[in-house]
């Protein structure tokens, strides 16, 4: 899709809006206690769905917009994900003749709540960025060194579906054991070094046959759409339970994601070329044909209780080693079942320089080098009070592609085993 596409909403057509007509996200909301169904944002505004599907306006689609996630839509096919989009786009095209009756429906974004878009079958995680693994590598042991694999395959771990919540829930800090310095026995107390990473999670719309792999090409289809994602972590936990398996309740804790899933179609326009590789992919892996990497400017801001902001980091994603689409392709090389909902984690995205590391453990070099905000006070990690906020968005031929935000509130940890 080619330049921007003019609306006959004037705030889709702004340069700075997130929400263009080429963008379409979708999302689930409710306004005054009503039931959470199905919408897209257009512009500043909500446009609802379940009502256009009663209305008559969406006929020939699965009649599912009136439910609470888009698992029931997104198991529909790529065919009816592009007939969705391409009904929209002509319901909101400048000069449709549905806008007298449309215009009345629409709802603007702050009079309504927004909710888990979809519903999480399973959740995987990844570490993909050299950038933030070499990064962590010097901040943890002091070496820049990739481990042998690193190279040649997407690292990742499973997660929990059952603990992914929507921007702006609360995230409460775990408690769990920790070794502290210069101790021979763990702890069992709240962790002390709370991090976020700034994240792309990818939706899964359609799922593979048991015991079959996909190829790359047929992983992408199978990839509904991308949200923003932080994996929160909680790193003394996590350096204790590492040895050896890896991460489990550093992360299992919590994991948020942004109200909106920007389709694949919608991000067309910022694909770009996988970066460099230091050796050949094994053959499965191999995008040289059709890299399906995606120019994303992502930040993360952070807001303290007393009301001090400041952006801590800006990056983007187009520097991630593997790509979504090739971490999809290698969870299922084994033959492992991928389910529609589930949702599948980029890693860390860094960058090259000190302003483009994409967690505390990186910005603050395992908190040796603390963070100095505005109001004159310093951060190693996160303190409860603090509100970290990701945005995201792909600048495109004259638009702009948006995710909205992913934010979440550290609060105080439990009493211990209450």
């Amino acid at each position: 899709m080619s330049g921007r596409l003019e609306s006959w909403l004037a705030s889709a057509n702004r340069a700075e809006t997130s929400f263009p007509l080429n963008n379409l996200p979708c999302g689930v909301f409710s306004r005054g206690g009503d039931a959470p169904r199905c919408c897209t944002a257009i512009g500043g505004q909500v446009l609802d769905l379940a009502w256009l599907q009663r209305a008559g306006l969406l006929d020939g689609l699965p009649p599912v917009f009136d439910q609470p996630s888009w698992n029931g839509f997104m198991a529909a096919g790529t065919a009816a994900w592009s007939a969705l989009r391409q009904r929209l786009t002509h319901l909101l095209s400048a000069g449709a003749a549905e806008e007298a009756q449309l215009r009345p429906t629409l709802v603007p974004l702050t009079e309504v709540q927004l909710h888990l878009p979809f519903t999480v079958a399973e959740y995987t995680d990844f570490f993909s960025s050299e950038d933030h693994a070499r990064n962590a590598g010097m901040a943890l042991r002091g070496a820049d060194t990739l481990v042998e694999n690193w190279v040649h395959i997407p690292v990742g771990y499973n997660g929990r579906a059952s603990t992914v919540v929507v921007s702006g829930t609360p995230v409460r800090r775990p408690l769990g054991q920790i070794l502290p310095a210069g101790a021979t026995m763990p702890v069992f107390a709240a962790s002390a070094r709370m991090d976020f990473e700034l994240e792309l999670g990818a939706v899964v719309g359609l799922p593979n046959r048991p015991g079959e792999p996909v190829t790359l090409a047929e992983a992408e289809a199978m990839i509904f759409g991308y949200v923003l994602l932080n994996d929160w972590s909680a790193r003394d936990i996590q350096g204790w339970e590492n040895r050896p398996l890896g991460p489990f309740q550093s992360k299992g804790f919590a994991t948020s994601i942004g109200a909106w899933i920007v389709t694949r179609e919608a991000l067309a326009a910022a694909r770009c070329a996988a970066p460099a590789r230091h050796l050949p992919l094994l053959p499965y892996l191999d995008d040289a044909g059709r890299p399906a990497h995606f120019d994303i400017d992502l930040t993360a801001r952070l807001s303290t209780s007393v009301g001090t902001e400041a952006v801590i980091t800006r990056t983007n994603y187009r520097r991630m080693y593997f790509s979504l689409v090739q971490q999809l392709c290698h969870h299922a090389a084994n033959g492992c079942a991928m389910r529609t909902g589930d949702l599948i984690g980029s890693g860390t995205v860094s960058g090259p320089a000190p302003e483009n590391r994409g967690c505390l453990l990186e910005l603050t070099w395992n908190g040796r080098d603390p963070l100095h905000l505005p109001d004159g006070t310093t951060r190693t990690y996160l303190e409860d009070g603090d509100s970290l906020t990701l945005s995201g968005h792909a600048e495109c031929d004259g638009y702009r592609i948006g995710f909205g935000e992913c934010a979440g509130t550290i609060t105080p940890a439990l009493a211990k085993g209450g």
